[in-house]
């Protein structure tokens, strides 16, 4: 029997989720199909409506990525790992008993963190962007004991609700400004981009790299190219990094055990995609 998965989203086509979830069905004896459902220039795009549509069609699961996170929030039973506060899912799994949501970027996070930097907590956190991987990234770090996030979002109306949000999750945030930013980078125990910038498409480091060498680690969830220009500095300047493959990885790992039950080995999975995919180390 196929695993039919899929994901929905608006300018998908840039995805490498299929062929992880494709090579992990593949590493369980799982005949597995990944479909891109983007809806680039549809009018009047109803999630609800498509979710049940992929239901009748014989879907297990899909993945939602933006802009469709939050709504699906509101149509499914969380998973009971989820944060009540953490408004948006990225998975829903097609049960006998209802819609299951779940955002494996938020344990994907979680995952990638300890992976890298065992059992060290984040300690005070700059973190750049607050959109839907900012939101899992600022739930992980809560998850992670973070002491302090700093967070900075040109949108500051978004960056002030995603402050709002964490406070009332009993977690200790604050926006920062910009004119306030080098300061908070400076006394910084970690920095986090969750902006395109970094990406090919947008060149460039979001940290001014003058600020860094005091920190202690960095993290980019930009992974085309997985060293952006951001890791580089940070690594020259002596900080530990975390890429932003590892948020990808880690996130298509969880998502897939909650569509097909099984259990991934992390460590095979990781080694068999560089092996088949060995341009993903540089792209």
């Amino acid at each position: 029997m196929m695993l039919k998965l899929g994901l929905i989203g608006k300018g998908i086509s840039r995805s490498q989720s299929a062929r992880l979830h494709v090579l992990l069905g593949q590493m369980c004896g799982l005949e597995t199909r990944y479909d891109y459902l983007d809806t680039q220039g549809i009018e009047g795009f109803d999630i609800e409506a498509r979710l049940r549509s992929c239901e009748a069609e014989g879907y297990r699961g899909v993945n939602v990525t933006h802009p469709y996170k939050t709504a699906a929030r509101q149509l499914i039973t969380p998973a009971a790992r989820l944060p009540r506060a953490l408004g948006a899912v990225n998975t829903v799994l097609f049960a006998a008993d209802g819609w299951l949501g779940d955002n494996t970027d938020y344990v994907g996070f979680m995952r990638g963190y300890r992976g890298q930097f065992g059992d060290v907590r984040p300690g005070m956190v700059v973190q750049l962007g607050a959109g839907g991987v900012g939101l899992a990234t600022a739930f992980g770090l809560r998850g992670l004991g973070a002491d302090r996030l700093c967070l900075h979002d040109t949108d500051e109306g978004r960056g002030r609700e995603l402050v709002e949000t964490m406070r009332r999750a009993d977690f200790n945030a604050e926006f920062v400004t910009a004119s306030d930013l080098a300061d908070a980078v400076r006394m910084a125990d970690g920095l986090i981009n969750c902006t395109p910038i970094g990406m090919n498409q947008y060149p460039g480091s979001p940290f001014d790299i003058r600020l860094l060498g005091g920190q202690k680690w960095a993290f980019d969830a930009v992974y085309t190219p997985v060293e952006t220009a951001f890791l580089r500095a940070s690594k020259q300047a002596g900080l530990n990094i975390l890429t932003g493959f590892e948020l990808f990885f880690f996130q298509g790992v969880e998502a897939f055990e909650v569509f097909s039950g099984h259990s991934i080995d992390a460590d095979a999975a990781r080694k068999e995609y560089f092996k088949t995919y060995p341009e993903a180390l540089i792209a």
